[in-house]
């Protein structure tokens, strides 16, 4: 991992370390219009010939069996059955918290004004299953849709080279309560979600993490009127530790998300000197018998250390990164909350490791990367929600807002506005 002293960096070296790896490609993009266009023109078709030829499956049937799903259960052992279904109760109890209704306002004497949720009706779920199976994110998608009360479900998962689906994941979509499920992954399954076929209906959001011709995918799903949640990157953690930390910790943490892909990133600020020295130590012993090393080894090489004068100056840093994980390995953790602006999700102490958010902390894990949370959330349940304002007005109350209204109307030259007041003033 490179090492760098914050003070020394330039403003645009600086800028350079917090610039992440680009969605858009012109030539990708090109490619996935070519896959929504046929998707578009043939339908089943089309996701077949994609399948075929990205996924190396021949598949006449796309829809997961009820015979798949009953199977499902022979092929996971009850110790796995059951962490899964406790992840699904702590999801389901952290979740289930943000089911709130916002009280009716009076605004002024006679105008009353309020704010109901109201589930998207339709939403398709995308899980990858690309180097690693993730029943995790079943749940974390899963969950939430099914708590908003959305009316259709539909989840679309990469075939394995089998033609079947992971028997982990169809477990974990059981535990949701969904019965749509696909065997379709990358771009094709984001097309067939964002434009409908045969055997696919047409959701009105698509929401879950996936590679960049996911990424790149959704962009184009927005295009065709479908709301997506955001456009993720690959995956990221950021750790801000002190002279209290555990050099050992922080690099088993470092390395658990380093081990997600080549393309992932895993940085580490400190104060201390000595910390980074032993913490890179420690990251290259542990890394050497990891089973996924050679990712990890192609992801830390592009992850970095950075040793900063003061922890204000540390959380500057972490606002500026915008991290997707963010671990305060710090004596008195929380006195720092109140620093952090921009962040997907945060980790207090050495015994808040970013992997109990990954599984079974209750919190989501489908953040936003890439700087993004500077301004995007996590997937909650808001994400699988509208909020639609309402309005009324007494007589009395028109009439006293009304020289406002045909002021207004005047100011911005809209006379059909002024008319629908004066209608009323008769």
């Amino acid at each position: 991992m490179k090492s760098y002293r914050l003070e020394e960096l330039s403003p645009e070296g600086l800028e350079e370390l917090c610039r992440r790896n680009p969605v858009a490609d012109p030539e990708r993009m090109e490619t996935c219009r070519t896959i929504f266009d046929d998707v578009s023109r043939l339908g089943d078709e089309a996701v077949r010939k994609y399948t075929r030829r990205f996924d190396g499956v021949d598949l006449p049937e796309q829809r997961v069996s009820r015979q798949e799903f009953s199977q499902a259960a022979e092929g996971i052992s009850n110790l796995a059955v059951k962490a899964l279904e406790r992840a699904a109760q702590n999801i389901q109890t952290f979740h289930a918290s943000q089911q709130v209704s916002e009280g009716l306002v009076k605004v002024e004497p006679g105008v009353r004004c309020w704010r109901e949720n109201r589930a998207i009706d339709s939403v398709g779920l995308y899980v990858p299953g690309g180097n690693a199976v993730l029943p995790s994110t079943v749940l974390m998608l899963g969950i939430p849709a099914r708590l908003a009360g959305c009316r259709e479900i539909c989840l679309c998962v990469p075939p394995r080279k089998d033609g079947s689906v992971s028997p982990e994941v169809l477990v974990a979509v059981q535990i949701t309560g969904i019965s749509k499920v696909f065997k379709i992954g990358g771009a094709q399954a984001i097309a067939a979600l964002a434009l409908g076929t045969e055997t696919v209906p047409k959701v009105d959001k698509i929401v879950g993490p996936g590679n960049r011709w996911v990424q790149t995918a959704k962009l184009l799903a927005v295009l065709e009127g479908v709301a997506i949640d955001m456009v993720a990157g690959p995956t990221e953690v950021l750790v801000v530790a002190d002279d209290s930390a555990s050099p050992e910790l922080i690099a088993s943490d470092l390395i658990s998300q380093a081990e997600h892909g080549g393309d992932s990133r895993a940085i580490l600020v400190s104060t201390s000197k000595e910390i980074l020295e032993e913490v890179s130590q420690k990251v290259e012993s542990q890394v050497q018998d990891l089973p996924r090393r050679d990712f990890a080894v192609e992801a830390l090489e592009g992850s970095f250390f950075i040793q900063v004068p003061s922890m204000e100056k540390a959380f500057e840093f972490v606002n500026r990164y915008a991290p997707e994980h963010l671990i305060l390995h710090l004596e008195g953790p929380g006195k720092w909350v109140e620093k952090v602006q921009s962040a997907g999700s945060v980790f207090l102490g050495p015994w808040s490791p970013e992997v109990v958010g990954d599984y079974a902390s209750g919190t989501n894990h489908t953040l936003p990367t890439s700087g993004l949370a500077r301004a995007f959330s996590g997937v909650s349940l808001d994400t699988f929600v509208k909020k639609i304002t309402f309005q009324e007005l007494t007589q009395k109350g028109f009439r006293e807002l009304a020289p406002t209204l045909e002021t207004l109307a005047a100011l911005e030259g809209l006379e059909g506005h002024g008319r629908a007041v004066r209608a009323r003033l008769k």
